[in-house]
């Protein structure tokens, strides 16, 4: 074979991994509800784990045939693009496996079945750190819903502080991450190139930063001390509601009503971005299942719908959405608000499992931006969580490892 053969091969492989597409991950159809990760230490939305802890998926379907669902596990790259490591490479054994742990519900008005899958198992082990993503099917081979999640090791030191904007325009509207990053491991050659960041804030990765470089290195630590590029919104407590309850009104609950399920109307919120900020302690966006008189809340726990209401001006090129943790932050057409002349009020019901949920309320203007705080408002008091993953690609490389995890909150805000 000539060498412009092999020469076009080789440009033509290399424009096919530059133009790798970021993959999304996919929402849930409406009758699987509930979807919780829960790991070592943490029980939310987006699992950050240790190699070789254990992460346990649990879902809820809500059709009522007791239908089978397969699991496929992918390694991604920091940015999202898949990884060029062969599916050896990252798993030792198979994916592609039926779930097999499932129960019915009991005593509840809303029949489901819970499924629930632990990962390692007897079929399935992670070999490396880095991004994954996990990938739900049904029996017909269409994808159901998936989930990213992120597994890391302890070779480097990440020590997080909040601060106040260094600019003084928003000093008291965001809050500035501050960070640095050591080893005693490893050696980092140049960590320009090979050094790269995720900052996330409530876990919220539709407003994450990313890929920010150290500013300045001091032996073999780096140091990121950004005046703008690290800052975030602040925002403001998240809302919440409880209805471990499903026969009497709880904690933001005005009332409830039995149909075909159990019905919950919750106290119509205000606009609170022209309002003065009140700390109101909330769980940074996560939800936890909770029922009276149930011993096992995975089965016995009962959906009810709950009703949210917003008291805001009609609005024509604006949309307005509801979400938190237990939705995965997305926005679709289950949680967009409608506006009710009836009432005046911007309205949505879901169907949700009973539980202590944090909610806020964001919009999205007619360009598709999201506007979190345009509601809420945004207020440099307000406690959030922040989380730092920082990936490592060594010259010659073949995938992004993650090397070292960090956390702050910013109750602890200084200037």
């Amino acid at each position: 074979m000539s060498i412009k053969p092999l020469l076009f091969l080789f440009v033509f492989f290399q424009l096919l991994s530059g133009f790798a597409q970021v993959e999304d991950e996919v929402q849930e159809p409406d009758f699987i509800k509930t979807i919780t990760f829960q790991s070592n230490t943490d029980q939310s939305e987006l699992p950050i784990l240790k190699l070789n802890d254990r992460l346990v998926l649990e879902f809820d379907v809500l059709n009522g045939e007791e239908a089978d669902f397969y699991y496929v596990i992918e390694h991604f790259n920091f940015d999202w693009t898949p990884s060029r490591l062969m599916k050896q490479e990252y798993l030792q054994g198979f994916d592609d496996q039926r779930i097999r742990d499932y129960d019915n519900s009991f005593n509840t008005y809303q029949l489901y079945s819970h499924y629930w899958l632990q990962i390692p198992n007897q079929q399935t082990r992670l070999k490396v750190t880095g991004n994954y993503m996990i990938k739900i099917y049904d029996d017909y081979g269409e994808l159901m819903f998936s989930r990213k999640f992120m597994v890391y090791e302890e070779l480097a030191n990440v020590g997080v502080s909040i601060k106040r904007s260094r600019d003084v325009k928003y000093i008291n509207q965001k809050q500035s991450v501050d960070f640095r990053i050591s080893s005693p491991f490893m050696q980092f050659n140049n960590p320009s190139q090979t050094v790269k960041t995720v900052v996330i804030q409530n876990n919220n990765l539709r407003t994450a930063i990313s890929d920010l470089k150290p500013q300045y290195t001091l032996g073999n630590e780096l140091i990121f001390k950004y005046d703008t590029e690290s800052s975030f919104w602040g925002g403001n407590e998240y809302l919440f509601f409880e209805n471990k309850d499903v026969r009497g009104a709880n904690v933001g609950v005005q009332f409830i009503d039995l149909q075909d399920v159990y019905h919950s109307f919750l106290f119509t919120d205000i606009i609170r971005a022209d309002r003065p900020y009140t700390y109101n302690p909330d769980i940074n966006g996560n939800f936890v299942i909770t029922a009276l008189n149930a011993e096992n809340l995975d089965i016995e726990a009962d959906y009810t719908t709950v009703h949210f209401s917003l008291q805001h001006p009609e609005m024509f090129d604006d949309n307005i959405y509801v979400y938190g943790n237990y939705n995965n932050y997305a926005l679709n057409t289950t949680n967009k608000m409608v506006f009710n002349p009836a009432t005046g009020y911007y309205e949505v019901a879901m169907l949700l499992k009973q539980g202590f949920y944090n909610y806020k309320y964001v919009m999205v203007n007619a360009k598709g931006e999201l506007l979190e705080g345009a509601i809420s408002g945004n207020f440099d008091q307000t406690e959030n969580n922040y989380k730092v993953i920082v990936y490592y690609r060594d010259l010659g490389a073949r995938y992004d490892k993650i090397i070292g995890f960090g956390e702050g909150s910013s109750l602890n805000i200084s200037n």
